[in-house]
């Protein structure tokens, strides 16, 4: 991995912790106690009102798991480029 990704293992470890969260909400509330950003939300006398976005929950909890594995990784021990100066040479 190169330093681009290595600067982006704190703010995915951050993405997935807060899908977590995103996923809980989803599994433990039913749709009208949804926050009104989320999507799914809906007005407590909506026939759909009781019903919980199970599916929703495991997108997020999928997508948390993506991007920690990424972040996993990124952690990884930086790997040398061919003719790099530890790299053993080839002519001797």
């Amino acid at each position: 991995m190169n330093a681009n990704s290595r600067r982006l293992i704190i703010p995915a470890v951050l993405l997935g912790v807060l899908l977590i969260v995103v996923a809980i909400v989803y599994f433990a509330d039913p749709a009208h106690s949804l926050p009104s950003f989320f999507p799914g939300h809906v007005s407590p006398t909506n026939a759909e009102a009781n019903h919980h976005h199970t599916k929703h929950g495991i997108a997020a909890l999928v997508v948390a798991l993506a991007s920690f594995a990424f972040a996993w990784f990124a952690t990884g021990p930086k790997t040398s480029s061919p003719g790099s100066a530890g790299s053993p040479d080839p002519q001797a």
